[in-house]
């Protein structure tokens, strides 16, 4: 053995996970298929979300057979979810990945079935999501040869996802597996694929039980940042700081609800009173509730919120990446702050958009703890009592609003009657667009993981598969898929689906007649013309389609004086029910921050006062979309 291979072994035993207890099943022959569904079931995977096809049939025959074999009174250990499309699967899984905190599982066929979960995985990638999808292949010999239903994955999913596997050694098919979910949970989270051929699945072997691929370069640099925990040096130096502000403000991005960190964001938060906001991601990071709450900020965040972030001295950034829909103009983001601080896991993101003073690249809980566990040791205890007085006076003079009076009925009035209902506690999916954006300034979330939606890549049909996914993680709470009339049709064969599972969820469309912001920005910037965004002449009437779909509960409101019956009526139906809401199709979304202007530019529309001459753009900013 040369140096250089002692080397490396020697590296990759430094780095690998430690090795689980003994398997039972250790030395048992398997076939590739079994072994896939024994990784699954040791990785705890008690849901699957698929579509079957000929290149992934050995595996979803060894998923029967071990449902089968492992019922306990009855119930399936590992249920086979089948949906409409893969795609819908890919969402189903993100939606449970989303919801519990754990990597959700996708499994399709090749070809088209692997194709079609492309636009998941992006999603996902884009949003930090674990998910772990198995694809069929034609067998190993036939790849490249054109075969039938052969897609080239490795190459397609190359950019998308986090990592790629495709399996040609069949013995080194169950490390593979194990690594994929090592690879999707740890650091930043996000989704792996691992393509196997038919021929792999057939395989037989022995089942070790245990082990993973040596990827020590991944390792090493998984390594460096869990290990990289933040010290009294650096807590000095972020405390000194703080003590020179008067108007803290931390900014929240979903990296605190994917690092696990909410309950140390809170105690930060709460033991000095420093108020949050969050981005559309981080959304219940913090209770929504609270009174140094903010709420959302960004292009479509509370008019409060951004000029909170305007009036800053100190502004804290955790989890988050300065995204072009929080700081569409980096310079003139929190342009009074004297200093920034950023907290990541991810290197690459610091300094990526904005220049900050202060920073920390480690896990988030830890980082958080040390900060405050530093910061009362040395007995800071800040009187921010004028800056609070300011952000209530933000709160109570640009309060979110919208108009109260007129015939039609308002998606806000919608959304208002559930929260009224849910009280926060409640897990609401959502489709992309204006009812994405309506949802998240005027729902509560007091908790994390409440809030499901396609955030970075803004993917329409997302919300009734990641609400179905969701069901199956949170079995005790509400689950409601706040979608618009466009938005659904993406994914609308998914109605089926909730019946078929007799799935308790709860499905609102706002229906506005079109694809809802396409049209606002069509009116600001295109002078009104709605080029493919008028849906008002399409003929689907939701209410009969989701009949045929079996909803027992399946009902329209067009009148402002029964929304809130019908309402209460929705949400204690036990099973599946489906509410249509005719809303006002001229209804926008306000707070806006145009392309390529800044908080001080926001418009805030009619019915949300604004402290500087708002402005509606140009066209020429309108590629910026």
């Amino acid at each position: 053995m040369s140096v250089f291979s002692a080397f490396w072994l020697h590296f990759e035993a430094m780095t690998a996970p430690t090795p689980s207890p003994y398997h039972p099943l250790t030395g048992t022959t398997m076939t590739g298929a079994d072994t896939v569904v024994q990784v699954l079931a040791d990785e705890g995977v008690d849901v699957i979300f698929g579509y079957s096809g000929g290149a992934i049939l050995p595996t979803y025959d060894a998923v029967f057979r071990f449902n089968e074999l492992h019922k306990v009174n009855g119930a399936e250990p590992m249920p086979l979810i089948v949906p409409a499309n893969e795609q819908a699967a890919g969402f189903m899984a993100a939606g449970y990945a989303r919801a519990s905190g754990k990597v959700g599982v996708c499994l399709v066929t090749s070809g088209p079935g692997a194709t079609n979960t492309v636009t998941p995985v992006r999603d996902c990638m884009a949003d930090s999501i674990p998910i772990v999808v198995l694809c069929g292949q034609v067998p190993t010999a036939a790849i490249g040869s054109d075969g039938f239903q052969e897609a080239p994955v490795s190459t397609i999913m190359g950019s998308a996802a986090k990592h790629v596997f495709l399996v040609t050694d069949a013995s080194k098919l169950e490390a593979t597996l194990r690594t994929a979910f090592e690879i999707a949970r740890t650091g930043r989270p996000g989704p792996v694929v691992v393509d196997i051929p038919k021929d792999v699945q057939n395989w037989s072997g022995k089942f070790a039980g245990q082990g993973v691929l040596p990827i020590p370069g991944y390792r090493a640099r998984l390594r460096e940042v869990t290990t990289n925990k933040l010290g009294p040096a650096g807590a000095g130096q972020f405390l000194e700081l703080l003590r020179q502000a008067k108007r803290p403000l931390i900014y929240a991005g979903g990296g605190v609800i994917n690092g696990q960190a909410s309950a140390e964001l809170r105690a930060f938060a709460d033991a000095f009173k420093i108020p949050v906001t969050t981005t559309l991601m981080g959304i219940g990071a913090y209770d929504t509730t609270e009174a140094r709450s903010l709420q959302m900020l960004g292009m479509h965040g509370t008019a409060f919120a951004n000029y909170a972030v305007d009036d800053c001295d100190f502004l804290v950034a955790v989890g988050a990446r300065f995204d072009d829909r929080v700081a569409g103009v980096p310079g003139k983001f929190a342009p009074k702050a004297r200093a920034i601080a950023h907290l990541d896991v991810d290197p690459a993101e610091i300094g990526k958009v904005k220049k900050v003073d202060w920073w920390h690249v480690g896990e988030l809980r830890q980082a958080l703890e040390a900060l405050r566990s530093f910061a009362v040791d040395h007995g800071f205890r800040p009187d921010y009592s004028a800056w609070h007085a300011h952000i209530a006076k933000l709160k109570a003079e640009h309060a979110m609003n919208y108009e109260r009076g007129g015939t039609h009925i308002q998606p806000h009035a919608a959304i208002e009657e559930i929260n009224k209902l849910t009280k926060g506690t409640a897990v609401v999916a959502t489709g992309v667009g204006q009812h994405q954006m309506w949802a998240a300034q005027y729902f509560d979330f007091k908790e994390p993981r409440l809030w499901l939606t396609s955030g970075s890549m803004g993917t329409m049909g997302f919300g009734l598969p990641a609400a179905i996914g969701a069901a199956f993680a949170r079995k005790d709470r509400i689950v409601i898929d706040i979608d618009g009339d466009a938005s659904i049709r993406m994914n609308l064969g998914e109605l089926e689906t909730a019946t078929t599972y007799n799935l308790p969820v709860k499905i609102v469309v706002l229906n506005n007649y079109g694809d809802g912001m396409v049209k606002q920005w069509q009116r600001l910037f295109f002078a009104s013309r709605y080029a493919g965004s008028d849906k008002s002449l399409h003929r689907k009437d939701f209410i009969k389609a989701a009949e045929a779909d079996g909803f027992a509960f399946a009902k329209r409101v067009e009148k402002k004086e029964d929304l809130a019956r019908v309402v209460k009526e929705f949400i204690d139906f036990p099973g599946p029910a489906f509410l249509e809401v005719v809303i006002d199709p001229m209804a926008s979304v306000y707070p806006m921050v145009g392309p390529g202007m800044s908080y001080e530019q926001m418009i805030t529309g009619d019915w949300i006062p604004s402290r500087s001459k708002q402005t509606t753009g140009s066209s020429d900013k309108a590629d910026l979309f």
